[in-house]
C-alpha cells in the first residue's frame, strides 16, 4: 500500500489531519524516508533515519498516534511540548489525539523541526556502547 492509499483509506474525519501532520513531517526533517509498515499489530506511516524509525503516524479506533522516538529518549523533548500540547494524551514516545484541536500543525512542526537535527542512528549506536 502507497502512503496516499494509507491517507485514503483512513476514516474521512481523519484523512485532513494525517495528510497534514504526514506533510508536516517530512518538511520539518528531510532526513527521513517513509513507507507504510506494520508495527504493534497495524499498518502505519512509518518514517525512518537510516534503518531506525523516527516516527511513526497510525489510526487505530479510538484515537489517532504520533509515535515520536528522539521523544522518548530526549526527557527535555517530552517536558517540552507536553504543556503545548495539552488536549493530546502523553506516553513516553507517542502522543495519542482525537482531532485538530489536539494537535495544532504549528506545534508539531516545531516538535518535529526540534528532533529533526538529532542523528538517530547514531544516538542509538552511542546507547548500546553504554
Amino acid at each position: 500500500m502507497t502512503t496516499p492509499e494509507f491517507l485514503a483509506s483512513l476514516p474521512a474525519d481523519r484523512q485532513e489531519l494525517m495528510n497534514t501532520l504526514h506533510e508536516t513531517i517530512i518538511a520539518n526533517d528531510p532526513k527521513v524516508t517513509f513507507s507504510i509498515k506494520p508495527m504493534m499489530g497495524k499498518e502505519m506511516i512509518m518514517y525512518e533515519e537510516g534503518n531506525y524509525m523516527k516516527y511513526a503516524l497510525a489510526s487505530v479506533k479510538s484515537h489517532m498516534s504520533l509515535h515520536c522516538l528522539p521523544m522518548y529518549m530526549n526527557a527535555d523533548l517530552h517536558a517540552k511540548y507536553t504543556p503545548l500540547l495539552p488536549a493530546a494524551k502523553f506516553q513516553k514516545g507517542c502522543i495519542n489525539f482525537t482531532d485538530a484541536t489536539a494537535m495544532p500543525v504549528a506545534t508539531v512542526a516545531a516538535l518535529i523541526a526540534d528532533c529533526s537535527p538529532i542523528n538517530l542512528p547514531e544516538m542509538l549506536a552511542n546507547r548500546k556502547k553504554k
